[in-house]
């Protein structure tokens, strides 16, 4: 549930963020007669992300035996990929306003309403989308009530949206993306390991080793504080070594990426 929360959270506030950023640009060049526009492109992109869900729902559903591990471990890896682009552009953005008011400036400029709606539409649908693979590569690694989490953390993203639009809220969005980065990089490593453990049962992957440890006596993985750390983290009380080191190596390699990037911007 906690998981879910925090990827929806971040993915809603995120697609917040931006059609906040629009909208506030809008209001400052006095052209708020768009706005219909963008309310259409957020409807619009939150349609075609639930259309998504159901796609990705109805072809989860119709695998069985070792092609829905292959299946569920394929998933992982994807969300974990889709993770970890979202977290460095996210880094990367040190101009994100400016550059989206140049993009709605040049739309405005050449009068294309569509393109303003398209440039809305996409990046609600981009989110939407990555929040689906993430929710569904989640719900391979832990049980709990997904949905509650889910719907929690859309609501919370949108009151702080707000709060932060309407000048109620200042919030350091920076140290707050820095906090989230790095528990969305320890989910992601989570994806990794499961995903390599999905393709070891599945045979696909060779075991070198079957349990480095086990420690499902102290810390059971099925256990309440157990379950939480394997759905936040990819706790795993009896790993195999391919997984403890696709862990370790996924983990290592994007917090050098992540002081690299941070090198770079103290740079400039």
């Amino acid at each position: 549930m906690l998981q879910n929360f925090i990827i929806t959270f971040r993915e809603t506030l995120e697609a917040a963020l931006i059609i906040g950023i629009i909208l506030s640009y809008l209001a400052r060049i006095k052209q708020t007669k768009y706005n219909n526009v963008i309310y259409i492109g957020v409807a619009a992109g939150i349609i075609a992300s639930i259309i998504g869900a159901l796609i990705f729902t109805e072809i989860a559903g119709g695998f069985t035996g070792r092609a829905e591990q292959i299946f569920e471990g394929v998933t992982m890896l994807i969300g974990a990929a889709l993770l970890t682009t979202m977290i460095f552009w996210m880094m990367k953005q040190k101009h994100i306003a400016s550059e989206l008011e140049h993009k709605v400036s040049t739309e405005l400029n050449e009068a294309h309403k569509f393109g303003l709606f398209l440039l809305v539409f996409v990046a609600v649908l981009r989110e939407g989308i990555e929040t689906v693979i993430f929710l569904g590569a989640a719900s391979f690694v832990s049980t709990g009530n997904s949905l509650t989490g889910s719907l929690a953390g859309i609501a919370a993203a949108v009151l702080l949206g707000y709060a932060i639009f309407v000048g109620s809220m200042k919030i350091d969005l920076k140290k707050f993306f820095n906090i989230t980065s790095v528990l969305l990089i320890l989910f992601a490593a989570g994806l990794v390991a499961h995903g390599i453990h999905e393709f070891e049962e599945a045979g696909i992957i060779p075991i070198v080793v079957e349990h480095v440890w086990d420690i499902n006596s102290i810390l059971n993985e099925n256990g309440l504080v157990g379950s939480m750390l394997k759905g936040l983290f990819g706790y795993n009380g009896n790993p195999s070594l391919i997984e403890v080191l696709s862990y370790i190596i996924y983990v290592i390699s994007v917090l050098i990426f992540w002081k690299n990037i941070e090198r770079v911007h103290k740079e400039i």
